[in-house]
């Protein structure tokens, strides 16, 4: 008989050893510079995360940009703005190539730098002096010159929602020439300056002349303008109703409870509408809504908000999580529910943090999967797994909702696969959703470096199931994994829905370790 424990000590020494220590002081494998970028840039929003604050964040992302192709950094804004949905890190990206590559800074910009938000994201960070000018300088002014003359006048209008800076601000800063005499009012009535209003364009005059009294207007009069220009004014009941139905998907996701307390829902008629447009897929597609956000905005809906709104909501979900794959065999979905998931999945911004936190993207990501896989099982983990009751034909609200309630714990990645190893399980694709910052397993020697446990528990899961694949989605940005990048290991980052997508390819085709790289070196600049 063959003896075990020497094959076992054999096999233990195949397992590469760790390279680094994590931010939770436990051993973890390095992502490439590449794959980090792509993983910074992909779940980061320059915020205070549970291990990390903001300035570290944006001190990596910097660093790491400055340590691949210029080419890369481009494709990597392009993806992460159009597949991922970020805003700073992509803005922060585009200002880098500034000094990187003003040539390929040129020819992204429009594509990556799409909104108001978007620019004014721009500016301040090209002004900051964080990637290394104080000021835009000729190119970027040029760009940012012509963003502006390529938009109509409505659209500045209406853009000119925000401060720090303001779209005001960032007129002030370039200087642009009107070519028309409404843009020459528009622009002195945004900075301040004199201006002829008789020129102004005409939704601005039915602005002003609303502001002035808005008793006067009936509610299907209002001016066509984003909600948080209204919403500090005297709004009649009638308004908001209309305001209700002529805003944008995102504000009336957004604004459910604010139109509850405003008694918009009394109006039955009404409310079927606004369910039509919640669960309408061409809106919520443009929306480019997060998952996620649909999860908040059902959570948070109080009981003033009808039933039939909050089923319009899981309807949505449906269609926003459309794209997770049918995998053929068996799947095993390991959400991590431990304490450092507690925190918020955008990091901490005073005055804007959201409620949202990892726990509840890992359990929306492995309710969705096992929305679409019935047969899948869901393992979440602490420091031990945590039994959880799902039933596959419950909602992926529901099973969320479930999944995040549960107790959470210190972090050890490795918990769940020992246990499907102790029962000798099979599986054909198993799904980490975690920050990957274990630690209780990392236990030995102090300064000893060896193996992670998650990648032994794997060898010893593939060894018997040797055409299982593991994914590790990462939903916190901080450069380290519990399991090498290799043809049947890949590692993720992200909490759009663009990351099933991902996993689908993964999971039907035989691809390297950076699979994840080559799907955003396929972004055409």
């Amino acid at each position: 008989m063959a003896n075990k424990s020497l094959f076992a000590s054999v096999f233990g020494k195949l397992v590469p050893k760790a390279d680094v220590v994590n931010e939770a002081g436990g051993v973890a494998y390095a992502l490439t510079p590449k794959q980090a970028l792509a993983q910074y840039a992909s779940t980061g929003c320059l915020n205070s995360t549970f291990y990390a604050d903001a300035s570290t964040q944006l001190q990596t992302l910097i660093e790491l940009a400055s340590q691949v192709e210029p080419d890369f950094v481009a494709k990597v804004a392009l993806y992460s703005r159009s597949k991922g949905n970020m805003k700073d890190a992509p803005a922060l990206l585009v200002a880098l190539l500034s000094v990187l590559a003003p040539g390929l800074m040129a020819e992204v910009f429009d594509r990556v730098i799409d909104s108001p938000k978007m620019l004014r994201n721009f500016v301040q960070i090209m002004r900051s002096g964080q990637v290394g000018r104080k000021s835009l300088g000729t190119l970027p002014k040029r760009l940012v010159l012509q963003w502006l003359e390529s938009r109509s006048d409505e659209q500045l209008f209406r853009g000119s929602v925000g401060a720090s800076p303001s779209l005001a601000d960032v007129i002030k800063m370039v200087h642009p020439k009107p070519n028309t005499a409404s843009r020459k009012a528009l622009y002195g009535y945004l900075v301040g300056k004199p201006f002829d209003v008789t020129a102004l364009p005409e939704l601005v005059k039915d602005f002003e002349a609303f502001k002035a009294n808005p008793a006067m207007f009936k509610g299907s009069d209002l001016p066509d303008v984003p909600m948080d220009m209204l919403t500090s004014l005297p709004l009649e009941k009638g308004h908001w109703k209309a305001l209700a139905r002529k805003v944008s998907w995102q504000s009336l996701r957004m604004n459910l409870n604010t139109f509850a307390r405003h008694g918009v829902f009394e109006d039955s008629g009404l409310v079927a509408d606004i369910a039509r447009r919640l669960k309408d897929e061409n809106e919520i597609t443009k929306a480019r809504v997060f998952p996620y956000q649909l999860m908040a905005a059902f959570t948070n809906a109080t009981e003033d908000v009808p039933a039939v709104l909050k089923n319009a909501l899981q309807d949505a979900m449906e269609i926003a999580i459309s794209n997770v794959p049918a995998v053929d065999g068996k799947v095993w979905v390991l959400p991590d529910v431990s304490g450092s998931m507690q925190s918020p999945v955008t990091g901490n911004r005073p005055g804007s943090t959201t409620k949202v936190r990892c726990v509840d993207v890992a359990a929306l990501v492995a309710a969705a999967i096992l929305r679409k896989n019935p047969d899948a099982e869901v393992l979440p983990f602490s420091d031990h797994v945590v039994p959880a009751d799902l039933n596959p034909r419950d909602s992926v609200m529901t099973n969320a909702q479930r999944l995040a309630s549960l107790p959470s714990g210190g972090t050890n990645c490795s918990a769940p696969l020992r246990a499907l190893n102790e029962r000798r399980a099979a599986g054909d694709l198993v799904i980490y959703v975690s920050d990957n910052e274990s630690w209780v397993d990392s236990t030995g020697a102090p300064g000893v470096r060896r193996s992670t446990g998650t990648l032994g528990e794997w060898r010893e899961f593939k060894r018997r199931n040797p055409r299982a694949k593991l994914v590790c989605l990462d939903v916190q940005p901080y450069g380290s994994t519990q399991a090498q990048g290799a043809e049947d290991i890949l590692n993720i980052g992200g909490f759009a829905d663009s990351v099933f997508s991902v996993i689908s390819e993964f999971n039907n085709k035989a691809l390297g370790p950076d699979h994840w790289v080559s799907v955003i070196e396929k972004e055409s600049i």
